[in-house]
């Protein structure tokens, strides 16, 4: 009883995070932005950059240095990309975070319930039925936001038939099912048109060739939205990792608040992948790497997982485009060469503490 006790107050107590820490998160942020907008195959320097932000703002007194066609590159091409990579990381990062805690499975990740296979799929029906305009991605974010919609919703039925959608482990197991029957159907029809898996792929491995501020407002009331409701529930979140019967003891109505977290990452996932491809490991390797140098609890793990995850994917993005100039590589490349051999180090750190 007295550790129940003891447990109940632990997680009433708030844990801040250092102030030192917030700093650190909003220095790789504004690195993180400057880096992105100022470098690629047009360097910009910091100052002409700097003078060309203060006459969007008309400064008095102030004029842009640069000419028109780095102008146009600045801010039509490669602003809209920094801000694109900022929103899909700090979504993805934030998901993550969310269903850990949610489903108390440090393993889990942003496509825990069938999100990239439905995504996947979505956009494979796309560019093999819908080519020519496909061809111009008009198509492929609301096909594949579509397919990762209907995978959730297939998530729940199946989590509704055995009459325990709100639980975490039969959803888990409901969207692991959904998603192999989603990929299995997306492997077919992949085989069945083998001239567009060069195309598929390219999309699969993720991408923010963004040629404008449109996938920017397309996406951006989605994020809103999932991270003000998430947010607005950070408290809880890090009341669920007591389990269910403590949660519910401290007052939290355990299945409605899971259901609204769940769809707000869920929402915002899907969102994001929709622009930007499947891209790996941000969902997993950000929140570890914040809980491991901070140890702060989720309602600070929470929003710092939002900045370093939309500052992470804004580097990583850098590399991808610069790395092999002017070819570009694809990001999820990049994020798997960070966070494969980062999860094997998190993995033998958590076996040896078990031990």
């Amino acid at each position: 009883m007295e550790a129940a006790a003891h447990a109940q107050a632990h997680a009433a107590r708030p844990r801040v995070l250092a102030p030192l820490w917030a700093v650190a998160a909003g220095a790789l942020l504004v690195l993180a932005v400057g880096a992105g907008v100022a470098f690629g195959p047009a360097d910009i320097g910091l100052a002409d950059l700097l003078r060309s932000v203060g006459a969007k703002l008309h400064l008095p007194g102030v004029n842009s240095p640069l000419a028109p066609t780095d102008e146009t590159i600045l801010w039509e091409l490669r602003l809209p990309r920094v801000v694109l990579g900022l929103l899909v990381g700090g979504m993805l990062g934030l998901a993550g975070a969310t269903y850990q805690g949610v489903f108390r499975n440090p393993l889990a990740d942003p496509y825990l319930l069938g999100v990239a296979a439905g995504a996947g799929l979505g956009a494979t029906l796309a560019i093999v039925y819908l080519p020519h305009a496909a061809a111009g991605h008009d198509l492929l974010p609301p096909a594949a936001f579509a397919g990762a919609s209907v995978a959730v919703g297939l998530s729940y039925l199946v989590g509704r038939s055995v009459g325990r959608e709100r639980d975490a482990a039969t959803l888990v197991l409901a969207g692991v099912t959904v998603a192999s029957f989603l990929t299995a159907l997306q492997t077919f029809v992949q085989q069945q048109h083998a001239d567009t898996l060069q195309e598929v792929y390219s999309w699969i491995l993720g991408r923010l060739s963004s040629s404008g501020w449109g996938d920017v407002t397309l996406i951006l009331p989605y994020v809103a939205v999932a991270v003000a409701a998430i947010l607005a529930l950070r408290r809880s979140v890090d009341v669920f990792t007591l389990g269910d019967e403590e949660a519910a003891s401290l007052g939290v109505d355990v299945a409605r608040t899971r259901l609204v977290l769940v769809v707000a990452a869920t929402v915002g996932t899907a969102a994001v992948v929709s622009v930007s491809g499947l891209i790996a490991f941000v969902g997993i390797i950000v929140p570890h790497a914040i809980r491991l140098l901070t140890g702060a609890g989720y309602r600070a793990l929470l929003p710092l997982s939002f900045v370093v995850g939309g500052s992470f994917l804004v580097l990583a993005d850098l590399v991808a485009r610069t790395a092999l100039s002017p070819a570009e590589l694809p990001i999820g490349i990049v994020t798997a060469f960070v966070g494969a051999p980062f999860f094997a180090v998190v993995l033998r750190t958590a076996r040896t503490g078990a031990a």
